[in-house]
């Protein structure tokens, strides 16, 4: 299987997602620190997921494969498949404490590996456990501890670990403790797959997939908290045949003072800029014109020489043709440019007026205890909601989308984008 992708608006064929599970659990006990934007209901969440996955699957016939059922599947129908799932999953799960406990329990799991079914050792991945065992004097006076090491609470969030560009695949190193193992289990989907890795990010470089995004005959690539330009060069002999790759530079937020910043709100390109079709783009202005752009041109075959050209992500845009339907602070924050675009001029977006409340909530909570760096970026929410609410132009429904001829097909996510992440960050486009 070929895993190749032009443009961002070509048609979408075949997408990678993941339903989450048990891990978002473990992810909910600290929404902060499992990078997060806030608590949500697990259960909602997972309902959501179902609903986009079915309107991928029965509105838009776009073949999906979910990596678990996928893995899980292959597993059972190849034993060699299931011996490297189990190699990897005895890797993450480790024993201490009371000797004897610690040789039984290897004993046994090495006893049942043909019993223990192929969904346990996929959990072991998920949840990287140690097992610490006391013993005290009677029987079976054991006191058992369980640990979860950094859980793949954001996996489902399938954009990062890799993108597809006009040479293949390219396999992230992700930035975060917390996700610095996602990539190990897609590449290995990737390996049962037979989809060849054209470039794999090594250290000291760092990419995720969500500051990619191609445009056809150019595309751009996002640096700053995520990705940086170690990561870019890699990618750049490697990954990419485009005839020009625009390096944009993770802009700050003007409302917020100098020094101080927020990498979580526009962590990745795609939060804060979007294609719905082959002429027009969605981004929230301010940030646009805050991007600056470098630009290298294609001199052969992994070789690209930067220009003397100085410019911003909304004036490069522009001047490769496209228009940009602007969105405010507001509707920034709370996911609008995070659609997928299924087809030219057709999107799958968040109902954002489902979500603007919460972010407003969001930062009052922000603000009541760092005034300095959220105050004036509250009072402009505030004041987009008064204007987006009397004019009834909540992203989709703006007269822009339908001046533009865009279809918008609008998705309540009010949960899944909890994780910090809306129908694009959720979806691994592997053929357009």
């Amino acid at each position: 299987m070929k895993a190749k992708i032009n443009a961002e608006w070509d048609t979408l064929r075949r997408v990678t997602v993941h339903s989450p599970g048990i891990e978002m659990y473990f992810g909910l006990l600290d929404p902060f620190a499992s990078l997060y934007e806030r608590s949500f209901s697990m259960e909602k969440a997972i309902k959501e997921h179902e609903i986009l996955r079915y309107i991928l699957k029965h509105e838009f016939k776009i073949k999906i494969i979910t990596l678990k059922e996928k893995l899980l599947n292959l597993a059972d129908e190849s034993p060699m498949i299931r011996e490297k799932l189990i190699g990897m999953a005895n890797e993450k799960i480790s024993y201490t404490g009371d000797i004897y406990e610690v040789k039984y329990a290897k004993y046994e799991s090495e006893k049942n590996r043909d019993i223990l079914d192929s969904n346990y050792y996929f959990n072991s991945l998920l949840l990287n456990p140690t097992v610490k065992f006391e013993s005290g004097v009677g029987t079976r006076m054991i006191q058992l501890h369980v640990t979860e090491n950094e859980p793949l609470s954001n996996l489902y969030f399938m954009r990062d670990q890799q993108a597809v560009t006009d040479r293949g695949m390219i396999l992230s190193r992700m930035s975060k403790p917390q996700r610095m193992r996602e990539p190990e289990i897609t590449k290995f989907l990737w390996d049962c797959l037979k989809i060849p890795v054209t470039c794999e990010v090594k250290n000291p470089g760092t990419f995720e997939g969500g500051d990619f995004i191609p445009m056809d005959e150019f595309a751009l690539i996002g640096i700053g908290d995520r990705t940086n330009m170690a990561g870019v060069e890699q990618i750049l002999k490697n990954g990419v045949g485009y005839s020009e790759v625009a390096i944009v530079h993770q802009p700050t937020h003007p409302l917020l003072p100098s020094g101080k910043t927020d990498y979580m709100m526009n962590m990745h390109l795609d939060t804060y800029f979007n294609v719905a079709s082959d002429g027009v783009v969605v981004g929230c202005d301010i940030l646009l014109k805050n991007a600056e752009v470098e630009i290298y041109q294609k001199e052969g075959l992994g070789e690209y020489s930067k220009i003397n050209k100085h410019t911003n992500l909304h004036d490069y845009i522009v001047s490769k043709g496209f228009e940009i339907i602007d969105i405010t602070t507001l509707e920034f924050l709370a996911y609008a440019s995070n659609f997928l675009c299924v087809k030219n001029g057709t999107i799958i977006s968040v109902e954002v007026d489902r979500l603007v409340k919460g972010v407003i909530n969001n930062l009052i909570k922000k603000a009541s205890v760092d005034p300095e760096t959220y105050g004036e970026l509250l009072k402009q929410v505030k004041k987009d909601y008064a204007f987006l609410h009397g004019e009834g132009q909540f992203f989709p429904h703006k007269k822009e989308i339908y001046q533009h001829d865009i279809d918008a097909y609008p998705l309540n996510l009010i949960n899944l984008t909890g994780g910090y992440g809306g129908a694009h960050c959720m979806t691994c486009a592997l053929k357009r």
